[in-house]
């Protein structure tokens, strides 16, 4: 039955759920009314076939017991595994979180037992221009207040636990300042003589806060630290959140902290968190991270949520472990890439499925109407402000000539080997003759291609997207990854850059070429992944190129060591760790009912 709305509202006969009008209701509306008749945890532990045992109580978003599903449900054969990537976004995004949690909704509809697992969101992008990762309208995740707000803590966790290193690493450059060798003898302790200026490591703060990009520590006396110049990172860019997203179980995470490299000596040795003899207190503050956090969509089906690492900074993908999870609990699994297929994608190709072992079925590639007019030559998206005439009117020219975007990454993802499906993200703004002109060019360069109304309609509006991907599935494939882990770091980048973006080539700075011949030489980081860090707003890394940008060359201007991760990640353009918050940020928005405690303003 077709979804009509009446007064802005709609109840479903069979279930009763009421389902609201996203024209006419907001966000924390309609997941406040979905929550309203969520059944209760007991219920979903019995529909995924939980044992008691296996979750861990947090109110209405438990934790799962990752080691102890995992141990009983080994030998159970995995269900079919979705990707979600995009086209090279507006700075309003093109809805990855929206598709996916609609792609669950409509799966659902037609009778799969799916779910999913997505990335926690950063307070950073929450307070500041993008909001929640949550989702819209009726593809929406929740509870939303609780998942936009810190969730179970595993960001906080991520946090203390990255701090706490920093607070090792100062406090030992002060003491080795303060005493003699003798005198750290007697406190257990051996010079460790870490070069001030070769410290790697900074703070981080799950916030956008531009202001701490550069600061200076340590002022005072003898007592007050050690003084040099430090900085803050973002969060979600943290080493540490990154190894929670690649790491296989409790043991690995701890292996893995011990060899962050925190600094080099003055002979430039690495000093490690085990150096340190901090790593066992920070696995300590990370020990209840490695079990994802269960929260649901609006119509009720189960997401896992577990990791949060930025995707034009760090590896951009919610967890090796909620996919190995959830590989066993649903037939149909979908997670999402972050940013474009350019970034998420190539790392989820490259990166994680090579960690994981574990093959997707299905890319699904989500376009919107707006951001291939932008693509096409269209005036600048600028978040905060209305958008031009353009975006709102149909103009099949501007939509025409950006598809050249749309099919560049479709291009990429055929490389991998994984099924392309084109997701048109459906606007109420997008008309017949736009939806129809981006069909045809999608069946001439034939690629599967389905509209979806998710946000509007829920499941019901994601059929055809469902079957669609449903179909994908069926076909075989095999991965192909773009590169073996023999190939040397700078021909890995090159060919990244190339076959990837569109590049030319790639040009060095002489730091970044010194670090790279480094790498290249010592055997060490033979098996270390490639992680790029650049704009998600282009290909290339220059923000304001659009389309499918030609004759350029990507500029690398240094290479960032993750130790534990095992990543090198060559750094292109000015991007930064640490993000700014712009002049109109979302936190204006948001405040508390004080007689019902609850939020409102979330988006």
């Amino acid at each position: 039955m077709a979804i009509e709305f009446k007064d802005g509202k709609y109840v479903d006969p069979e279930t009763g759920r009421v389902t609201l009008d996203p024209t006419e209701y907001k966000d924390w509306q309609i997941a406040e009314e979905a929550e309203r008749t969520l059944p209760p945890v007991e219920e979903f532990r019995k529909k995924l076939g939980l044992l008691p045992e296996e979750i861990i109580p947090y109110g209405k978003t438990p934790k799962l017991d990752f080691i102890k599903i995992m141990n009983r449900l080994k030998d159970k054969p995995d269900g079919k595994f979705i990707e979600v990537t995009a086209i090279t976004p507006t700075p309003l995004g093109e809805g990855k979180s929206t598709v996916s949690l609609g792609l669950v909704e409509g799966l659902g509809k037609i009778g799969k037992n799916v779910g999913g697992c997505l990335r926690q969101p950063s307070g950073g992008p929450t307070m500041n221009v993008k909001g929640t990762a949550a989702g819209g309208g009726n593809a929406l995740l929740m509870p939303m207040t609780e998942f936009s707000l810190g969730l179970t803590g595993d960001i906080n966790d991520i946090m203390n636990a990255h701090n706490l290193a920093m607070v090792a690493l100062n406090a030992r450059m002060q003491h080795e300042r303060n005493y003699d060798d003798e005198q750290l003898a007697k406190r257990g302790l051996k010079r460790l003589d870490i070069d001030p200026k070769r410290v790697e490591m900074g703070w981080v703060l799950d916030f956008c806060a531009q202001g701490l990009r550069n600061i200076l520590i340590g002022i005072g006396g003898n007592k007050d630290g050690y003084l040099m110049e430090s900085k803050f990172g973002i969060a979600v860019g943290s080493e540490l959140m990154a190894i929670l997203a690649v790491a296989k179980d409790l043991k690995d995470l701890r292996e893995r902290i011990g060899k962050i490299v925190v600094a080099y000596d003055r002979k430039g040795n690495p000093v490690t968190t085990e150096d340190l003899e901090v790593a066992g207190a920070m696995t300590a503050w990370m020990r209840n991270c490695i079990n994802p956090t269960m929260c649901y969509t609006v119509e009720h089906q189960p997401m896992l949520i577990h990791a949060g690492p930025f995707a034009n900074i760090a590896i951009g993908q919610s967890s090796v472990i909620g996919d190995r999870l959830a590989l066993k609990l649903f037939d149909y699994h979908v997670t999402e890439s972050g940013f474009a297929a350019d970034i998420g994608f190539e790392k989820f190709w490259n990166v994680k499925s090579r960690l994981s072992g574990l093959t997707p079925n299905v890319s699904v590639l989500v376009a919107t109407i707006r951001a291939l007019k932008m693509h096409g030559g269209g005036p600048t998206v600028v978040a905060g402000r209305p958008l031009p005439e353009e975006y709102t009117k149909e103009n099949l020219e501007l939509l025409e000539k950006g598809c050249e975007n749309l099919f560049h990454h479709v291009a990429t993802i055929r490389k991998s080997g994984i099924v392309p499906v084109v997701c048109i993200n459906q606007f109420y703004t997008d008309t017949e003759e736009e939806i129809k002109l981006l069909r045809r060019l999608c069946e001439e360069h034939g690629v599967r291609c389905a509209v979806s109304n998710h946000w509007r309609y829920g499941g019901e509006g994601a059929i055809e997207l469902a079957e669609t991907v449903v179909d994908a599935c069926n076909e075989s494939n095999e991965i192909k990854f773009l590169y073996p882990l023999e190939m040397p770091l700078r021909e890995r980048v090159e060919m990244i850059a190339k076959e990837v973006y569109g590049a030319d080539g790639v040009d060095w700075a002489p730091l970044a070429l010194e670090k790279a011949k480094r790498f290249e030489s010592d055997p060490k980081y033979a098996d270390y992944c490639t992680m790029m860090v650049k704009t998600h707003l282009s290909l290339s890394h220059e923000p304001s190129w659009k389309g499918v940008p030609k004759g350029w060359r990507l500029p690398i201007r240094d290479i960032l060591e993750y130790g534990g991760a095992k990543f090198l990640c060559p750094m292109a353009g000015t991007i930064s760790m640490m993000p700014g918050t712009s002049s109109d940020p979302a936190y204006r928005r948001i405040d508390v009912d004080t007689d019902t405690g609850k939020v409102s303003g979330l988006f």
